[in-house]
């Protein structure tokens, strides 16, 4: 028998698909099942016009065996088979599609139920990753003549005839050797492993896909006192066929689709939300999402890979796809199954994003949507949601410059003064004063920190509401956005609030001179001193004035340290505090005591900002020495 050689350009295409295209080996068998249930659909849907066919969909099946000890793997179907002519066009020039050229001629066609998955004609090569030679037994519906082709890669391969009791076709692979690492190969002949294999890739593949499962059973005649087990080999169907998303929302349980949620993304606590989605139109897909009651595991680290799983015709393309997921919802799990994906010659990628940028920004306004339900309908569980994932729409919201506030802006919560919780934006602004033109807050590390701020004293004073911002993207979300409905944001500790009481404190000469002396002592530590408008028990306060602020030099001092970037240091002091009296007369009587008065002042703003000191053990000896 004389051994026909691949065309050479075939040749090098079979070289690169086995070294490079896919990116895992295990791929193959996702690739050879998709064959198989391409070969079924074409009988199944000749079956419509053919009475001869003699199956039901019911009689269409795959079957998978595996022999540890002759190392082959076989994926048999009773398919539509292929001619002597048909293994020469399809296994004998890759890159040459069976199913393509079956899509094209029933193209037009009334019936719609040809739902073929392979259109490159490589994903039957992608054997040879795992297998040192391939054996495919075939017979065509309607003929009696089987065929036997042979490879053992790109040197060639053999076509001859041979006998197959039934039409349909058998991928034999001769799984290779574990030489160079160990269990490299052998896993795929193991039964456990093929059947994880066949869930994660090939689960809703619409035939059963079935194999020999061993299952210990209780041996006849054993007594009840020492029963003893073998081990015995039964049929089983590895794969559920029919989607959970396929089916209508009304006709699935909650259970069933916590279920799903758990098994599928390997979750202990239920979803907070599910989302359901069948769209029609310049892209046909469906999708089933899950907001999480809990932060997936590493979400927030580098080490976090967000995404959706995406299907093509029920099997699975990426397991994460992270294109699917706009930033602000990269927490949402689910899987999309399309059937318009134009994927790559491997399947791993499409060749065109322009479908997945459709797919994205529907799934980015459903998302939205639900979130928006649950803040209005179900506020408790939106404070909830909030807890684990509301950093992530603060950060996303401040991104490329606020390129999305207007999308999430009405989602963000902060914790009001007044209400004691946690409120919208909005809802700030409803309850707003007509005479009130800014959005007040104060940026500190916690609720209780901002709500001790000697600099929000005023505000409270004047019954006004301050948002706490205590998230490290809040300070930068107030400079990006600017305003919310045209009320502009104005910080508890900008030099002039504009209420309506507020005038500026006329210094005596005397405490002019006081002011003077606090600076000249501290010199360039403060841009400047001066006596505080804001503040009421409270002696001292450190204001940035425009620009850079407090919270923003924290946050660039632990992200870029070696920037060295530092707000301005405006000291305010309160003159009519029994402090600066007594700083005012030990400038005459003590100058020396003073200005240890000045440089305790000083020290006591930096702490209420929440900045660090700089010299903590200086600080404590100067106190200390203030006793003597």
């Amino acid at each position: 028998m004389r051994k026909k050689k691949f065309k050479a350009e075939s040749q090098r295409l079979l070289d690169l698909m086995i070294n490079s295209i896919y990116t895992h080996k295990e791929i193959f068998l996702r690739e050879i099942l998709s064959n198989a249930s391409d070969a079924i659909d074409k009988l199944c849907y000749l079956s419509l016009t053919d009475d001869q066919v003699g199956l039901d969909r019911g009689d269409f099946a795959i079957r998978i065996k595996a022999d540890e000890t002759a190392r082959t793997l076989t994926v048999s179907d009773n398919g539509i088979g292929m001619s002597e002519e048909e293994l020469e066009e399809n296994l004998g020039v890759i890159a040459n599609s069976g199913s393509l050229q079956f899509r094209r001629e029933t193209e037009g066609s009334a019936e719609k139920d040809t739902d073929i998955i392979g259109q490159f004609g490589v994903g039957f090569y992608s054997a040879f990753m795992v297998a040192d030679r391939v054996t495919v037994i075939t017979r065509k519906y309607g003929e009696e003549q089987g065929y036997r082709w042979e490879s053992a890669g790109a040197e060639g391969y053999t076509v001859e005839p041979c006998d197959k009791e039934r039409v349909g076709t058998d991928v034999i692979m001769h799984i290779k050797s574990d030489e160079d690492e160990p269990d490299e190969y052998s896993r795929y002949l193991r039964p456990y492993e093929l059947r994880e294999l066949v869930k994660k890739y090939s689960d809703y593949i619409r035939f059963p896909i079935r194999m020999d499962m061993p299952h210990s059973r209780r041996k006849e005649g054993s007594p009840d006192d020492k029963p003893e087990y073998e081990e015995v080999m039964e049929e089983e169907t590895l794969n559920s066929m029919v989607p959970l998303w396929q089916r209508k929302k009304s006709e699935v349980t909650k259970e069933e689709y916590e279920e799903f949620y758990r098994q599928r993304f390997g979750e202990f606590s239920p979803s907070q939300s599910v989302i359901t989605v069948s769209a029609e139109g310049a892209v046909t897909y469906k999708a089933l999402l899950f907001i999480p009651s809990r932060r997936p595991g590493l979400y927030g680290t580098e080490d976090f890979q967000p995404g959706l799983q995406l299907y093509s015709a029920g099997v699975m393309i990426m397991d994460k796809c992270a294109d699917l997921l706009p930033e602000p919802f990269n927490f949402v799990r689910g899987v999309v199954d399309s059937p318009d994906l134009s994927l790559n010659i491997s399947r791993e990628l499409l060749q065109h994003d322009r479908q997945l940028k459709i797919i994205s920004g529907n799934l980015e306004k459903k998302i939205k949507a639900e979130l928006e339900r649950m803040l209005r309908d179900e506020r408790e569980e939106y404070e909830k949601f909030w807890q684990n994932f509301g950093l992530q729409l603060k950060v996303s919201a401040i991104n490329n410059y606020g390129a999305r506030k207007e999308q999430l802006q009405d989602l963000l919560l902060f914790y009001s003064s007044k209400e004691k919780k946690l409120v919208t934006l909005s809802e700030y602004v409803s309850r707003m004063p007509e005479n009130q033109k800014y959005i007040y807050y104060a940026a500190g590390d916690t609720v209780d920190a901002v709500d001790h701020m000697p600099q929000t004293e005023r505000l409270k004073d004047h019954d006004m509401e301050i948002l706490y911002f205590v998230d490290r993207p809040d300070d930068f979300l107030a400079d990006v956005f600017g305003a919310y409905q045209d009320k502009p944001f104005r910080s508890a500790t900008d030099g002039d609030l504009e209420l309506e009481d507020e005038v500026k404190h006329e210094e005596t000469p005397s405490q002019q001179e006081a002011l003077a002396f606090v600076k000249e002592t501290l010199g360039e530590k403060v841009t400047e001193v001066k006596a505080s408008a804001r503040l009421k028990t409270h002696p001292v306060c450190l204001s940035s004035g425009e620009g850079l602020t407090f919270e923003m030099e924290k946050y660039f001092a632990a992200v870029q340290p070696e920037m060295g970037m530092k707000a301005k240091r405006i000291l305010e002091i309160n003159v009519d505090h029994p402090a600066f009296a007594a700083l005012e007369t030990a400038r005459i009587t003590d100058p020396e005591r003073a200005k240890k008065y000045a440089q305790v002042l000083y020290n006591q703003a930096l702490l209420i900002a929440g900045l660090p000191l700089e010299d903590p053990g200086s600080y404590t000896d100067l106190l200390c020495s203030l006793w003597q």
